[in-house]
């Protein structure tokens, strides 16, 4: 038996309602919905929210929404493990425990059914508690610099200054689309990142974090692109 959660509060501050704002076409969440449904991975998938207004809209989608979320695990602290765990214990009372649980994010655009598929590939393949997305970053991180307290520029490593960018190690970052894990890992609190964890690489270009007007503008426009290259394809 398989799992998909996709938390959704409905106290998004630096962005009103993103999880149910229109995002090319579709409320955001629904493109979370959707692949989740298109992925055939899951025997249930279901929105924790104390929202009502997108516990309609996901309904709308072809979510569940069986439960309300309580107000103490809806707040800016939650984490997403305990939300993810709240889920899965309240369902198993009246449903079988899954074996895997994935938790997708609300605001995950460039989500793709493959992708699940090949998460759960990979998890299923081995002995890992999690694997998740992750991306490259386009510039190498041991080359960051910071501005300090005099308002001048300062290296976080300045013994890599003279090192090639071909020769230092690449570097990712979570790409915040989802995360499958065993389900008895979610229930024990396990971390996600750890040395056990298995990444699901993804190319630049599909990965976009939505926390600002800028982030949601960009987005946008990277939807369109894509979107205009699927239509090519086709035509070709």
């Amino acid at each position: 038996m398989k799992l998909a959660v996709i938390p959704a509060r409905g106290g998004s501050k630096r962005i009103h309602r993103k999880n149910i704002r229109d995002f090319c076409g579709k409320p955001m969440i629904a493109w979370s919905i959707e692949a989740a449904l298109e992925s055939g991975c899951f025997d249930r998938v279901i929105v924790s929210t104390d929202d009502d207004e997108i516990a309609q809209v996901a309904r709308e989608w072809g979510s569940e929404v069986p439960f309300v979320r309580p107000a103490e695990l809806s707040d800016d602290f939650t984490g997403t493990t305990e939300v993810v765990r709240h889920a899965i214990e309240l369902l198993e009372k009246s449903w079988t425990r899954p074996t895997f649980t994935c938790c997708i994010y609300a605001t995950a655009p460039f989500i793709r059914p493959v992708d699940i598929r090949s998460g759960l590939e990979i998890l299923a393949g081995s002995t890992a508690p999690f694997c998740f997305t992750v991306t490259s970053y386009a510039f190498p991180i041991q080359r960051a610099v910071g501005i300090n307290a005099t308002g001048h520029v300062e290296m976080f490593d300045a013994s890599k200054f003279a090192t090639r960018s071909q020769d230092l190690e690449e570097a990712f970052h979570d790409a915040g689309q989802f995360y499958w894990g065993r389900t008895d890992a979610w229930t024990a609190g396990l971390p996600i990142f750890s040395s056990q964890a298995l990444p699901i690489k993804l190319p630049r270009h599909r990965v976009q974090d939505i926390d600002t007007a800028e982030d949601w503008r960009r987005a946008e426009l990277m939807r369109k692109v894509l979107q205009r290259e699927a239509m090519a394809e086709e035509v070709n």
